[in-house]
């Protein structure tokens, strides 16, 4: 039987792959704490022995008619971004993949009520909440395979959550599997206008879109510290309001796959909460808790839903 061994809500944002040179330049001389964090967060918890994969949940890969999981045996190539071409630019990437695991998820969709494929495809697009989180946590540690789940952007809450309940099913299922869970997004996520943003690049929370956001999102890490993901998941009409990344669902998905409102694991922070031209970003992690994601010690139930 598989299981999840620890999850995490990470920020992927673009700067954390420039050089340091150009990094120190847009951050008033100082490191950004995202790149700092990235790298504690590798030595606590990414070189350790006690996982054999990591399942990405990537809010930049939107698909439309159904949930998609990559099933290819390895990913290697090259990468440019086509949104920051010029930042991220033929970042090399190669790293096994987890084809047993992926179809594993997909043989649960219809349980939970949801679509679900597995794709195989070499050609299938990667994007950079993917790679940039590898190049930090997984570049060097060729036995770790990483696959990936995109968002849905026809689907809303109920239907993330229904992944989240199908993947923790599918690690379940799958022998002898010890997985890591990153949800790889922001928390509020409104840009500077373009002619605006060059004077908003530092990382200082005071270039956050607005104030309330910056609010909403504090409101939001001191609930994750406190394991109190019900109020997390009970405000998210609330939380809307701010424009977290992608809705908010790559979040969503790891908490479907940990137990929902049941959840009681606490985050630790790696680094600051930072500025991304307008955006919130954090890094923070959830070990398992010893007697379990959802306080109990027992499998999180898992309840069958209708396909409406």
């Amino acid at each position: 039987m598989g299981e999840i061994v620890g999850a995490g809500l990470l920020a992927h944002v673009p700067t954390i792959v420039l050089p340091e040179e150009d990094r120190l330049e847009l951050n008033e001389g100082k490191e950004i704490t995202l790149v700092t964090g990235l790298k504690q967060l590798r030595e606590d918890v990414f070189e350790r022995d006690d996982y054999d994969t990591v399942v990405v949940l990537d809010s930049h890969w939107a698909t439309t008619v159904e949930f998609v999981v990559t099933a290819q045996a390895r990913r290697a190539g090259l990468f440019t971004s086509e949104e920051l071409p010029r930042g991220m630019c033929r970042m090399p990437y190669d790293f096994p993949g987890d084809p047993e695991l992926a179809y594993n998820v997909e043989k649960f969709a219809e349980r939970h009520g949801t679509w679900i494929t597995a794709i195989e495809d070499e050609f299938l697009p990667i994007y950079y909440a993917t790679i940039n989180l590898w190049k930090f946590l997984g570049e060097g540690l060729p036995d770790k395979r990483w696959v990936t789940i995109g968002v849905c952007q026809t689907g809303d809450m109920e239907d993330h959550l229904r992944l989240g309940r199908a993947l923790a099913d599918g690690i379940a299922a799958t022998p002898g599997r010890r997985v890591l869970l990153i949800a790889s997004g922001a928390l509020s996520h409104t840009f500077w206008p373009l002619r605006e943003l060059r004077d908003h690049e530092a990382s200082d929370p005071v270039h956050i879109r607005t104030p309330e956001a910056r609010e909403a999102d504090h409101e939001r890490i001191d609930w994750f510290k406190e394991g109190r993901h019900d109020k997390v998941l009970d405000t998210m009409d609330e939380f809307w309001k701010y424009k977290p990344e992608a809705r908010f669902f790559h979040y969503l998905m790891m908490a479907g796959a940990l137990g929902e409102q049941a959840c009681v694991a606490k985050a630790r922070q790696y680094g600051e909460y930072e500025n991304s031209i307008g955006t919130g970003q954090v890094h923070l992690w959830f070990d398992r808790p010893a007697d379990g994601w959802a306080g109990t010690g027992l499998p999180t139930p898992r309840t069958p839903h209708s396909r409406t």
